[in-house]
């Protein structure tokens, strides 16, 4: 049976006399990608933040391989954010920096590393997301949004994480690019041993690459494969499911149909 790598338990996370999440409980197993999705305000983002440790929640704890971040210290903390690897959702390059800049950015901060290995490495890391040499000189704004995603996704995987967050990885793309993208998730994630955290609103992106998926409602979340949670009863998670750019992928999952 696989181990859990992350654990979210009793978490809550309010904003003045709003509450996002009470009382939510996550589990990511090692190997998935786990797709998160709900609805506008439901604190996707408050969520991802949380579990990345940049943000310390009013209750619960969040285990990455066991260890608590909620309770750490800021120089062991830093430490674990170096074992894994984080995309965001329109890129989050630094906009003065080459692309070549940006990859090496994580290994000059945590590795002590000779110029000629980080070039080797960020050269590496580009064909490795399936980008072109003469990418490597470029800034942020010479490249299309689809290469920006990959650009980042290099960065994300500078130093070697097992564990990967994407951000709406697929957000402003075409539907040619978000599959070629989607694609490149699933390839990654088999020949890395990655595990992926997704937070998406892409049924396509779901239905693509996603083994489970959680859903915010009601403050908390739902969590089930894909075959059990297009069933569940709840009003939203049937609504998202169900409707009609669902609709073409119901038969292949076992699921019923709904209205």
């Amino acid at each position: 049976m696989a181990r859990n790598l992350i654990e979210l338990h009793g978490i809550t996370n309010r904003f003045g006399t709003q509450t996002v999440h009470e009382g939510l409980d996550m589990e990511v197993q090692e190997g998935e990608v786990f797709g998160i999705v709900g609805g506008s305000g439901s604190g996707k983002s408050v969520l991802l933040r949380t579990i990345l440790g940049l943000r310390r929640p009013q209750a619960g704890r969040v285990l990455l391989e066991g260890q608590d971040i909620t309770q750490m210290q800021p120089e062991p903390l830093r430490a674990a954010k170096a074992r894994y690897g984080v995309t965001f959702q329109h890129g989050a390059l630094f906009s003065s920096l080459t692309v070549r800049e940006n990859i090496q950015l994580p290994m000059i901060e945590h590795l002590a590393l000779p110029p000629d290995v980080l070039e080797g490495l960020a050269l590496l890391k580009l064909r490795l997301v399936g980008l072109p040499e003469s990418a490597l000189h470029k800034y942020p704004s010479q490249l299309s949004g689809g290469m920006v995603k990959r650009a980042a996704l290099a960065r994300a995987l500078a130093l070697d994480p097992k564990l990967l967050f994407l951000d709406e990885p697929t957000s402003g793309l075409d539907p040619i690019s978000a599959a070629a993208f989607d694609d490149l998730i699933a390839y990654l994630q088999h020949e890395l041993s990655l595990t992926v955290v997704m937070i998406t609103h892409d049924l396509d992106s779901i239905f693509r690459t996603c083994n489970r998926v959680g859903v915010i409602v009601d403050r908390g979340m739902v969590s089930a494969d894909l075959q059990h949670i297009v069933d569940h009863p709840h009003p939203w998670i049937h609504s998202y499911f169900h409707g009609v750019r669902a609709s073409r992928y119901l038969p292949t999952t076992g699921a019923s149909h709904g209205a």
